[in-house]
């Protein structure tokens, strides 16, 4: 493992100091709800709230510095918000596994995550990735952002059968705040603020206080419960086994593509990218990924990667590992200023991730959509990102679709070797993935 002669190159990355702890306060704001989320979706699964905070934080941190140390990028890592939510309800609630057992299953997917990128196969396969559908990741994610946003803000709640999604109360006072929160980022922004998205964070959660629509927090600092109840509880008999199978499958895969469409969305929206729309030296934030992958089963806690939170930590100037390193450190403080990092508002943060949804749309452009094998699978993914709320069907969607539109056309010649691999596991994930 080659660690960097030169860390946080701000000439070379045309930053400053400024910008990047900058950019890392923005980051942790904007995700900062995963260390309240996380504990409260896996309590579905038994895992007790209090420990489940610790492990969190701790796992966060533990990848930050590490991506912040090793591969020098801006993308903070945390335990997922999607796999959390499968593991609680799917795995433990409606097939009745342990979350002993889907720990472990967990830690097996990371173990295999991290033999095949030191053998270089994660690389392998990812350099099969078509551009088209590269810049389509970062604008359904985008979408998936905004959503994300539009919903935790109140703007759009949850419909009836025939309306899936409706316009929330527009006229109450959490709402009115959010929509607040946005006109004055956009304000900030098209001003072009230094900092805008913190800036905005923080008056809109101030506002939220002071109108009532969000309790300020009743204390500042608080010792951080024991993680012994959940530290290393890995159940590796129930997951080796033939049952368990299609959880482990599921797990890699929907991590796997969850990774790598986070880092090469986020990737091209900060101009990382070459010109084959490559990341350079992309091995080194996919074995911080894999290694983070099996020490947060290990702490307690499930899946964790590069949080597409982390564009707002990019839009807001954060271009290296400084970044993150900002990031981290604010996650292993929230085990001593937890009621702080709780108090922050849906309608403070709900905002700005509304708006780097718009900023990560800008890759649309670069999607050829006069060639409609090209445009096909990149709409797929996009669409189904958005409209499943779940970024892997729609990565999976992608996969399966680009090869069956370039035999179709006749363009066989067009596909690389590893490609046919990610088609391959993104068919055995819709086989295998429980839709229930």
């Amino acid at each position: 493992m080659n660690w960097p002669h030169t860390l946080f190159d701000f000439d070379g990355h045309k930053t400053s100091l400024s910008r990047e702890v900058i950019g890392g306060l923005t980051t942790f704001t904007t995700m900062s709800y995963i260390v309240v989320v996380n504990p409260a979706i896996l309590s579905a699964a038994g895992i007790p709230e209090g420990p489940s905070f610790v492990a969190t934080a701790l796992t966060a941190a533990f990848g930050c510095y590490f991506m912040a140390l090793y591969a020098n990028r801006p993308f903070a890592i945390a335990p997922y918000m999607g796999e959390n939510a499968f593991i609680a309800f799917t795995v433990c609630k409606l097939l009745g596994f342990r979350w002993q057992t889907a720990l472990a299953a967990i830690f097996i997917a990371g173990v295999l995550f991290v033999l095949m990128t030191l053998l270089h196969l994660r690389q392998w396969v990812v350099e099969g990735v078509p551009a088209s559908l590269r810049y389509s990741f970062a604008v359904g994610i985008g979408l998936f952002l905004t959503f994300i946003g539009l919903n935790q803000s109140g703007l759009v709640i949850l419909g009836v059968p025939g309306a899936p999604v409706r316009a929330g109360q527009l006229t109450g006072h959490p709402a009115l705040v959010a929509m607040f929160g946005f006109v004055l980022l956009a304000g900030l922004i098209i001003r072009k603020v230094p900092g805008a998205i913190l800036i905005g964070i923080v008056i809109t959660a101030i506002v939220a206080f002071v109108t009532g629509v969000a309790t300020p927090p009743h204390g500042v600092v608080s010792l951080p419960p024991s993680i012994a109840p959940i530290l290393w509880q890995l159940d590796f008999r129930g997951a080796l086994t033939w049952r368990a199978f299609p959880v482990v499958l599921t797990i890699f895969v929907m991590a796997f593509v969850d990774t790598m469409g986070t880092l090469i969305g986020l990737s091209a929206r900060a101009g990382f990218l070459d010109e084959e729309g490559q990341l350079p030296q992309i091995e080194r934030p996919m074995l911080v990924d894999a290694i983070t992958t099996c020490i947060a089963p290990a702490l307690g806690t499930t899946v964790s990667g590069a949080f597409v939170e982390s564009a707002t930590g990019i839009e807001a100037g954060g271009r290296t590992g400084l970044t993150v390193l900002v990031t981290g450190t604010c996650f292993l403080l929230t085990l001593f200023f937890s009621p702080l990092v709780a108090a922050i508002p849906a309608q403070a943060y709900g905002p700005a991730l509304i708006i780097v949804g718009l900023f990560m749309l800008a890759p649309i452009t670069r999607i050829d959509f006069g060639d409609f094998t090209e445009s096909i699978p990149a709409f797929a993914v996009v669409s189904l990102m958005a409209f499943t709320f779940n970024i892997a069907i729609g990565i999976c969607a992608g996969f399966v679709l680009y090869p069956i539109c370039k035999l179709v056309a006749g363009k066989a010649s067009h596909l690389k070797p590893g490609l046919w691999v990610l088609t391959a596991l993104s068919l055995l994930f819709f086989v295998f993935y429980p839709y229930n």
